[in-house]
């Protein structure tokens, strides 16, 4: 959920209303919120994030150490929602041949200037991942660290896309906020740690303008939805990870703290197979 009063100033942000909301509004609020926070994201987290590094999630857990990925040299990659693309570099620079893709021109001019001040060129997309804009079987794997999977209102078409431009045994593997966290407030704090919502309740975070009008949309699914829309998009789930909050780590990312880390996870990594 949004956090970054700039964004919403430049937006008009006025409230939040809790209601349906489908793709065109979805895909216009959040082409509008990534664009208007591009700035303020990349000076709060361009640090933690690096410019080819490949973090999966705020607790930290890197794919150098996991290696959730497998061997990826020689491999063809398909980063969706790849924002400033430190994670394709990562992955170009492992050897793999990656194309990056995001629908907000905002973070994808973040990700040009990094492929141009490290020396590592991942082709950038822009795009929305519900339509993909590739031929089928055109990937090895597929990727995706918090990126569009949670800001979709057809995660079903999202996943039946990426079905269809990966090749037969390939792997696609991403990150999302732990469908938990979502009868919490979103908030670092102890007020975080009270129940104030249903798991149950599927209604998208929305936060609107003045006249109604979408600048920042989430969609909430729990556990089982996920794995009902992977199986009838023809994946396999053969492992879910809930990373624990390290010991050590004190960087607060928005609602992930080291009090909230410890109780109750705050990401979710599925790993399935085509």
């Amino acid at each position: 959920m949004s956090s970054n009063t700039s964004a919403e100033l430049s937006l008009g942000t006025t409230g939040v209303a809790r209601r349906a909301v489908g793709s065109r509004e979805s895909v216009a609020a959040n082409i509008a919120w990534w664009d208007a926070d591009a700035d303020d994201y990349h000076r709060e987290h361009g640090d933690f994030l690096g410019v080819s590094d490949f973090v999966w999630c705020p607790e930290s857990l890197r794919e150098s150490d996991a290696g959730l990925l497998g061997d990826v040299a020689g491999r063809t990659i398909l980063e969706v929602g790849c924002g400033s693309a430190p994670c394709a570099r990562w992955l170009a620079d492992q050897g793999a041949r990656v194309v990056g893709l995001d629908l907000s021109s905002g973070m994808l001019r973040y990700a040009a200037a990094a492929n141009l001040a490290t020396g590592t060129h991942v082709p950038l997309v822009r795009a929305n991942a519900e339509r993909l804009p590739f031929a089928t079987g055109s990937f090895d794997l597929a990727c995706s660290a918090f990126g569009a999977v949670p800001f979709v209102a057809d995660v079903g078409a999202v996943f039946t896309e990426v079905a269809r431009v990966l090749r037969p045994g390939g792997t696609w593997t991403f990150a999302v906020t732990h469908p938990m966290r979502w009868i919490f407030p979103d908030d670092p704090g102890p007020d975080g740690l009270r129940v104030t919502g249903s798991y149950f309740d599927r209604t998208p975070y929305v936060e609107v303008d003045a006249a109604g009008t979408p600048t920042y949309v989430e969609h909430h699914r729990t556990m089982g939805d996920y794995v009902r829309a992977l199986n009838a998009a023809g994946f396999e789930l053969f492992d879910l990870l809930e990373p624990e909050w390290p010991e050590g780590h004190t960087q607060q990312w928005g609602q992930w703290s080291p009090l909230r880390g410890e109780l109750f996870p705050g990401t979710a990594i599925f790993r399935c197979r085509r």
